[in-house]
């Protein structure tokens, strides 16, 4: 396979995984009917995948580390694929809630994979774009999940969607094993690598937790309660609402692209040191605007154009913070990686559950948006010490 190819194959995954995993938000109405289910149970439904993913991060990354992303990402993605069918199965929460964590625990491996093939098929001038393009895919699928989802509910049962759901990764899943190959020699060869131990040991790699909490803890959002708030606040069907989750979730996959292309552009310039942290402190600045303004929309495209600003400045952040474990973890990048996406993971977690919480507690869901600044200008504020020296410090 040529690095091209690799690059393709993984945003194909990353495609499929985000198709997979925002499929629930689009079937909460029908599955919440049919079981019986609150808005509460719904974001324990939301939330257990974010549960599962969060856990398996630091094994599934140690196991690209060591066995290669060829065997472990063929494994992961089919069993996650299985899941993904099996989810059409369930006739009780506690079931559903059971194959959801199983499902988060399989594709868990998805992104720390991709970071360990990258490390070793890709120069460290080529992360960003890689990471760039992989994320943008993730978030093209999700925004197909939606129109796809209201689609296939017209005309099949919200269980056969998920039936239907499961053939895409199981064949990417034959096809990688088949072509695919680990590279024992990397095009990054002699740079320097850190063990995960040590790597929480220093600052920066703690503050990039962090940040990658508030991250996924904003962009969560986006796939899960995004679209039954857009639907219930402004009183839209469903094939309204889908068409307007699209919209922010399509601006996210051009942020990606962009953020990608300008970390590479500045690692080659004289801001080299700063081509990670410069992008992030911008799209999380940028994300503050966005989530402060979401409680004021007057009317559905308004709120939408909100959600827009806000995952565009939190999706630039997302290319600069796994190009950074990249350059931390090397040859451990795997397992760096994935202790980052753990910490991100647990902001999904908190961020599925909080929404009905927050609204509860409070009448409204404003709060919860006013949080997502606080977060946000937090994580600009790490940025300004991850650009120092993260092995040194």
């Amino acid at each position: 396979m040529s690095r091209l190819t690799v690059v393709a194959a993984l945003a194909l995954l990353s495609l499929i995984t985000y198709l997979d995993r925002a499929a629930i938000s689009s079937v909460k109405d029908p599955v919440a009917a049919e079981l019986h289910l609150d808005d509460r149970a719904m974001g324990a439904v939301f939330s257990a995948f974010a549960l599962g993913y969060a856990i398996g991060q630091i094994p599934t990354g140690w196991a690209a580390d060591r066995y290669g992303p060829r065997l472990m990402l063929t494994v992961v993605v089919l069993v996650w694929s299985l899941l993904t069918g099996f989810t059409g199965a369930m006739h009780s929460l506690g079931a559903l809630l059971a194959v959801r964590f199983l499902f988060g625990l399989a594709e868990a491996g998805a992104y720390p994979g991709t970071a360990r093939a990258f490390y070793a098929w890709l120069p460290a001038s080529e992360h960003g774009r890689a990471n760039g393009l992989v994320f943008a895919a993730s978030r093209v699928g999700a925004a197909l999940a939606f129109p796809l989802m209201a689609w296939l509910l017209a005309e099949r049962t919200w269980r056969d969607s998920f039936y239907l759901l499961a053939i895409p990764g199981i064949a990417w899943a034959a096809l990688w094993w088949s072509f695919f190959r680990d590279r024992a020699v990397t095009a990054v060869a002699g740079a320097p690598s850190i063990t995960l131990s040590a790597a929480l040991r220093t600052t920066p790699f703690r503050l990039a937790l962090f940040q990658y909490f508030a991250t996924n803890f904003t962009t969560f959002l986006c796939l899960s309660w995004m679209n039954p708030y857009l639907k219930t606040r402004y009183s839209l069907s469903t094939a309204e609402a889908a068409s307007y989750t699209m919209i922010p979730l399509l601006v996210g996959a051009t942020a990606q692209w962009i953020s990608g292309s300008v970390v590479d552009r500045l690692y080659v310039s004289t801001w080299k040191r700063h081509s990670r942290s410069l992008p992030a402190i911008a799209g999380f600045s940028l994300a503050t605007l966005g989530a402060l303004s979401i409680p004021w929309a007057a009317d559905a495209p308004a709120a939408a154009l909100c959600f827009a600003v806000t995952a565009l400045g939190v999706e630039i952040t997302i290319s600069p913070s796994w190009a950074f474990c990249i350059d931390l973890g090397g040859k451990n990048s795997g397992s760096v990686s994935g202790a980052m996406n753990t910490a991100g993971n647990l902001g999904s977690f908190v961020s599925a559950n909080a929404f009905p919480w927050i609204q509860s507690w409070f009448g409204s869901a404003d709060p919860y948006f006013y949080l997502l600044c606080v977060l946000n200008i937090a994580s600009a504020l790490a940025w300004t010490r991850m650009s120092r020296d993260p092995v040194k410090d």
